[in-house]
């Protein structure tokens, strides 16, 4: 396979996000624009990725390299260009063997057959490839100069003509080139436009006065959108939400209402799995199949068990693992925690820091008290073992396997397996006294209502 150098561009400062977040570093389906190229690059078969930001953009490098830790970084530290900054790269693309694309990082539904588009055209002879889309209002886009399917230029919105911007055939985000051409090109672009700045896209004109082939090829415009503001954000992720959504009930995944329903980049969902309306998948949820989503339910970092059901009004938080056929129910929510195959937990709970066993049923506003002010605590309840309603295990504490623990006790010490654990005040009722309590209450009341 040719080797491919992506480098990435992303070093704007994003001002119209009115953001102290970094415009690449908003999330789209749960991972920062920026992940989502540098995934397509990785999609697209980069044996090398190369990232060009700007002096402040410590977080991106962050993000990215959390990410993609063998991601190479560079720094622009005077905004110049487009091609100032891809040059910034130097390191990586002066040695490189193959191809070069370079890409620009706010484009967060770009997908590695994007990337393809114009690596096949290389493949086929060409020595420059840029890839282009056919937009609904190509204002601010820059055009596409062509001859048949040779690409002679590429310009900008501000240095066009009246009859350029006429074009509809515009400029995406990816440039691609063989390697050896972008080395000799790319020092000879000048700052001879509007913006005083090194476009990239002049490297087209460069390349035909040079006598190199270059074209072009063609992307669908949601592929390659690009944001720059809110309500740019906000069209992206419901275009990726619509994509996934088809993909997953392509798979056999049951939607009963699939625009209510959203999903994380790396949601994975097994066939026969039903999900109602309401849902919200954070990163880093895998559900099995036959497994329920009742309404209303938000699950992230997460693992559903084979025919588990859970909710409706449930919250299933990091590193909640439920076993085959478990069930948390209305108003649960699960933590750090294993729930056992079989067992139940169904409504009003909090399970924390806890191992559930198999079969365990876990009774209506019992809570783990996993939290001292200082530390987490861990709970074990054994196999088979019955909780009763409104119960409080006090970690850390284990109940043993087959054990009951009464309604309403304050466990703080371990229960033995087959134990019956009690664990509250006894019961003490006095005759007749409830009588005067609420007549002196009612005495005071209208009281006040005299004064």
């Amino acid at each position: 396979m040719t080797e491919l150098l992506s480098i990435i561009l992303a070093a704007g400062e994003g001002t119209r996000m009115r953001s102290t977040t970094p415009k690449v570093l908003h999330p789209v389906g749960g991972m920062p624009i920026i992940g989502h190229v540098a995934r397509a690059a990785r999609e697209a078969g980069s044996t090398q990725i190369a990232l060009v930001t700007g002096p402040a953009h410590d977080a991106i490098r962050k993000s990215v390299s959390a990410l993609h830790p063998d991601v190479v970084h560079f720094e622009q530290k005077v905004a110049r260009g487009t091609a100032h900054a891809a040059s910034m790269a130097r390191d990586l693309f002066s040695t490189a063997k193959g191809y070069v694309a370079v890409v620009y990082g706010d484009h967060p539904l770009l997908r590695g057959i994007n990337f393809r588009a114009v690596l096949d055209r290389l493949d086929a002879g060409l020595d420059v490839a840029i890839l282009g889309f056919e937009p609904k209002d190509p204002s601010g886009y820059g055009r596409f100069i062509t001859d048949g399917d040779t690409l002679l230029a590429i310009r900008e919105h501000k240095d066009a003509t009246e009859d350029e911007r006429r074009i509809r055939l515009c400029n995406a985000c990816i440039l691609a080139f063989r390697a050896e051409v972008f080395r000799d090109l790319i020092d000879k672009v000048e700052a001879n436009n509007a913006q005083n700045e090194y476009y990239l896209g002049d490297l087209v004109e460069l390349a035909n006065a040079a006598g190199k082939k270059v074209g072009y090829g063609l992307a669908p415009e949601n592929d390659v959108m690009g944001v720059n503001d809110r309500s740019q954000l906000a069209r992206a992720e419901g275009l990726f939400q619509d994509v996934q959504r088809e993909e997953f009930m392509k798979a056999g995944v049951t939607l009963k209402d699939p625009k209510s329903v959203w999903f994380s980049y790396d949601t994975e969902i097994a066939h026969d799995v039903t999900v109602e309306p309401n849902v919200v998948f954070g990163p880093g949820v895998k559900i099995e199949e036959g497994a329920v989503i009742h309404a209303f339910s938000h699950i992230e970092g997460a693992h559903v068990g084979r025919n588990a059901s859970v909710g409706p009004f449930a919250r299933l938080r990091p590193e909640a693992n439920l076993g085959e056929g478990a069930k948390v129910g209305n108003f649960v929510e699960i933590k750090k925690a294993e729930i056992g195959k079989g067992a139940k937990v169904s409504h009003l709970t909090y399970i924390g820091d806890a191992s559930i066993g198999a079969e365990v049923n876990v009774g209506a506003g019992v809570i783990t008290v996993n939290y001292d002010g200082y530390n987490k605590h861990r709970t074990v309840v054994g196999d088979g073992a019955f909780i009763g309603s409104n119960a409080s295990l006090v970690a850390p504490v284990t109940v043993g396997a087959g054990a009951l623990v009464a309604s309403g006790s304050v466990i703080t010490e371990d229960v033995e397996a087959d134990a019956l654990a009690l664990g509250r005040a006894r019961q003490v009722a006095k005759p007749g006294r409830a009588k005067d309590i609420f007549a002196a209450a009612a005495a005071k009341k209208q009281a006040n209502k005299d004064k």
